[in-house]
């Protein structure tokens, strides 16, 4: 659960460093973070793998989301690996999936 808590924390830093990002979509990404930190544990429980991966990519995505000169096409594979880390726990771990994807879409906002 340490490396877990280690990549939410990254994201949290990279998050704050933003500056184009406004105070109330900040707030909403950070509050999404708590629940996917939260959900990962629960993951971690089961599939701690998977668990992990889900922390990194979400942490890289969020790095590219940070970057002052943007990488769309980094943006979109760190992305992209986000949301197929959670293919198959749709069923199981609704709450995971619905998160990874609130977060997924922000941060694309956040990117474009």
């Amino acid at each position: 659960m340490d490396e877990i808590e280690d990549a939410i924390k990254k994201i949290e830093e990279a998050v704050g460093s933003i500056k184009s990002l406004d105070t109330g979509k900040k707030t909403e990404l950070l509050r999404r973070l708590k629940v996917l930190k939260s959900e990962l544990g629960r993951l971690s429980k089961t599939h701690e793998e998977d668990s992990l991966s889900i922390a990194g990519f979400a942490r890289v995505a969020a790095g590219e989301a940070a970057r002052r000169k943007k990488a769309p096409h980094l943006l979109e594979s760190a992305l992209d690996g986000l949301a197929l880390t959670v293919r198959g726990f749709e069923a199981s771990h609704p709450k995971l999936t619905e998160t990874i994807n609130d977060v997924c879409a922000m941060l694309a906002q956040i990117g474009v």
